[in-house]
């Protein structure tokens, strides 16, 4: 391929990612986040249909033969960034992105076809440290062990449970099987316990913990992204039509300053998930180091960003009818999720720096 035919594959390939965002865009207007987060599954299973049957979110990433788009990881975080603006609940991130990509890595592909149809849910049980032990397997397949933070463990009908570097399915409803929801601070993010006691599991295949853990700080980072940038777009809406002192608050020098630096750390978190994107899309050796830089800076730009947002809006941002707050609390949840930013900083750190 020329760089004329690269050119244009690269402007269709952008083209097509923003006709998927506006669709995606314009299918979740209308569904608030407070409204799903009372559901009894933590989401709105009717528009996670919807966005599946219509729009085919769940297999973006998986190859056409299991019925999937064929598209890539890049597409999946066009798709979870539009998510992330408006803190829509669903089981996008754990079972279309982390579930799908776990059984395609593993060699397994039955559950597949069910999983991007969205007719069923599956989640990764693991607590998403590749260095810790979750879960031990015998000889004859049966598993032990516990894993905390597991994604919407409540509404999922199969677990995938990685008992070393080797990948187990378990059905939710299998005897030994606990799930305990766990206390949040974040409530449009449901969280698990999921306990194993002596299960009889499903060998799948072996499993790369670490290559599934760098892929999930991506797929997280694109979600920080776009809750981010709606959080600075509120933030500069609200700033211009507030008045103090017979002016509009965002003429204050104070506030420009402020929310100048908000929009650089927003522009350096998009560059930051994109670019581990397509790292670990093209199978670059420094994936790895890319994913954590990107899960570390997204991180600290939403909980930035975020705070702005509550500070800049005074005491409304407080009161629970508004969404700063959820804002503010999905940035700190979302930053222990996978690991907190510190424990990927000492990676990079022991990665990067001679000993």
């Amino acid at each position: 391929m020329d760089l004329t035919e690269e050119h244009r594959a690269d402007e269709q390939r952008a083209d097509e990612q923003l006709a998927l965002r506006d669709a995606v865009r314009g299918l979740l207007a209308g569904h608030p986040a407070r409204a799903a987060v009372e559901q009894p599954a933590g989401y709105d299973a009717g528009l996670w249909r919807r966005l599946c049957k219509e729009i085919g979110v769940a297999g973006l990433a998986v190859p056409e033969t299991y019925g999937g788009a064929g598209a890539t990881l890049l597409e999946s975080q066009v798709v979870l960034a539009e998510l992330g603006r408006r803190l829509t609940p669903g089981p996008m991130l754990g079972s279309a992105v982390l579930a799908t990509q776990a059984l395609l890595r593993a060699g397994d592909d039955e559950l597949l076809p069910a999983l991007c149809a969205g007719d069923r849910i599956a989640t990764v049980a693991w607590s998403g440290d590749p260095d810790r032990v979750d879960y031990t397997a015998t000889a004859a397949g049966r598993l032990s062990g516990e894993a905390n933070l597991v994604l919407h463990a409540e509404a999922a009908d199969v677990l995938l449970a990685p008992a070393g570097n080797v990948l187990f399915e378990v059905p939710v409803a299998a005897p030994g099987v606990a799930v305990r929801p766990s206390e949040v601070l974040d409530p449009t993010r449901r969280l698990a316990v999921v306990t194993l006691d002596d299960v009889a599991g499903r060998r799948l295949g072996d499993l790369d913990r670490s290559g599934l853990r760098d892929l999930a700080l991506v797929a997280l980072s694109a979600e920080q992204v776009g809750a981010a940038a709606r959080a600075f777009e509120a933030t500069c809406e609200y700033v211009r039509q507030r008045v103090q002192f017979g002016r509009p608050i965002g003429s204050f020098q104070v506030l420009q300053h402020r929310l100048a630096e908000a929009y650089l750390r927003l522009e350096a978190a998009t560059t930051a998930s994109r670019t581990a994107g397509e790292a670990l899309v093209a199978g670059a050796a420094d994936a790895p180091i890319l994913a954590a830089m990107a899960k570390v800076y997204c991180s600290e730009a939403l909980q930035a960003i975020a705070a702005e947002m509550v500070q800049m809006h005074g005491g409304i941002a407080i009161t629970w009818e508004h969404d700063a707050h959820l804002y503010l609390r999905r940035a700190y949840g979302d930053a222990q999720l996978f690991g907190s930013p510190a424990r990927h900083l000492e990676r990079l750190a022991g990665t990067l720096l001679p000993a």
